[in-house]
């Protein structure tokens, strides 16, 4: 990377505790010490550019060509060792989607897109809500939880599963082998095996009896992809929208039960859980930082030099809250969506993947205030600690207490 030639202040680490616990005043800072694009350093000393101007994210997502996905071009790859902790974000030669660029990527977009927009929004919901009973029939009698471990870190893929072609039996598996991947703990290992076992195993089936599912819509696509490349986007479809839809879930939540403006909600108002979604989306969106583009030649953004091969990190929340957007930061955002929370461009998260995401969240957050009317937090809302992560922003736990109900099954 080139030595910074509008703002001489150091680098800042990408994995500090300020990344958990306040973010908006960091990235405040960032802007005022660094401009629109910062230095910042990985694990190992390893150089970066984050992105945190809104008008400068949008350029590079807007120019795939100079702003690539491909990382190849990184100019860092003769430093980073074998067990590089981010590898598994930032990987080399990876047959997915994520790092699939020009007309392959279109066609390859096209083809999850179709899958998704296939999938009848009535019975997402009714798989939604049917889960969401199901989790809350274990929670309900206890009158104490923790909405993110007990409920919304298990919804989303019990859903995703479900569409996709997996069996009802199969779910609470795949619930517990993902979130060993994204724990990234002694079981992390474990839990991928079993992910990519069980989705080889699932395309095997599908190819031998096709179903109204994600996976048969997607191998009975005439477009010359291999199993590989299929098995690896169902994947990362998976990881990309469980985590972040959970976040969202949990996210809102704690919006909900801490700021007055959203206590409509939690006496059955619908048309608030929607606004205080939407505002979780700017405010505390649950994908924080992208890893990454790679410049082709070199450029300049943001008053910065960039050489070719340099990694760019898409800033999504820092871009949200720019100021030369966000004029109030104060406001309630309404409608409005500009929000970078879903990224940009061609490499943005499908519009059908979004609408799922969206079905789910919402679907679980309101059959959740119908089941626990009078849910309220069990600890100071300061009390609340975010996951150590600078990528994803979300909660560690949401304890909450209510008044203990019986489960839907005992009522039957």
């Amino acid at each position: 990377m080139t030595t910074p030639d509008a703002h001489e202040s150091q680098p800042v680490y990408l994995g500090g505790p300020r990344f958990q616990t306040d973010p908006v005043e960091l990235y405040r800072e960032m802007r005022r010490d660094h401009g629109s694009v910062a230095p910042v350093v990985l694990d190992g000393d390893v150089p970066a550019w984050l992105v945190l101007g809104y008008r400068e994210l949008h350029q590079v997502t807007s120019d795939p060509q100079l702003f690539s996905r491909d990382s190849d071009l990184w100019n860092q790859w003769d430093r980073i060792p074998a067990d590089w902790p981010l590898l598994p974000m930032i990987g080399r030669k990876q047959p997915s989607i994520l790092y699939t660029v020009g007309e392959r990527h279109r066609e390859r977009a096209a083809v999850i897109s179709d899958a998704l927009e296939s999938v009848d929004p009535f019975e997402l919901k009714g798989h939604a809500e049917r889960f969401a009973d199901e989790l809350i029939d274990q929670l309900c009698g206890k009158g104490a939880c923790d909405i993110v471990g007990e409920y919304a870190m298990l919804l989303p893929l019990r859903v995703l599963a479900r569409i996709y072609g997996f069996s009802d039996a199969q779910g609470p598996g795949l619930v517990t082998a993902m979130n060993d991947m994204i724990n990234g703990l002694e079981g992390a290992l474990d839990g991928q095996r079993h992910l990519g076992e069980s989705m080889y195993a699932l395309l095997a089936a599908k190819s031998a009896e096709p179903g109204p599912d994600v996976a048969s819509r997607m191998l009975a696509n005439q477009a010359g992809f291999t199993l590989d490349e299929i098995a690896q986007d169902l994947m990362v479809m998976m990881a990309a929208g469980h985590q972040p839809t959970a976040d969202w879930i949990g996210n809102t939540l704690r919006l909900m039960l801490t700021d007055d403006r959203f206590a409509a909600s939690l006496a059955g108002g619908r048309h608030s859980v929607g606004e205080a979604m939407n505002e979780v989306l700017w405010e505390d969106t649950p994908t924080q930082n992208v890893a990454g583009r790679w410049a082709s030649r070199d450029t300049h953004l943001g008053g910065r030099r960039i050489a070719e091969g340099d990694m760019l990190l898409l800033g999504l929340a820092a871009a949200n809250s720019d100021p030369h957007v966000r004029t109030d930061a104060g406001a309630l955002t309404g409608g409005n969506n500009a929000f970078f929370s879903f990224g940009h461009g061609e490499h943005r998260c499908p519009f059908p993947a979004q609408e799922v995401a969206e079905a789910i969240a919402r679907t679980g957050i309101e059959v959740l205030l119908d089941r626990l009317p009078d849910v309220d937090l069990a600890v100071p809302a300061n009390d609340l600690a975010r996951r150590p992560s600078p990528w994803l922003r979300g909660l560690s736990a949401l304890p909450v207490t209510y008044t203990p109900t019986p489960a839907l099954g005992a009522l039957r």
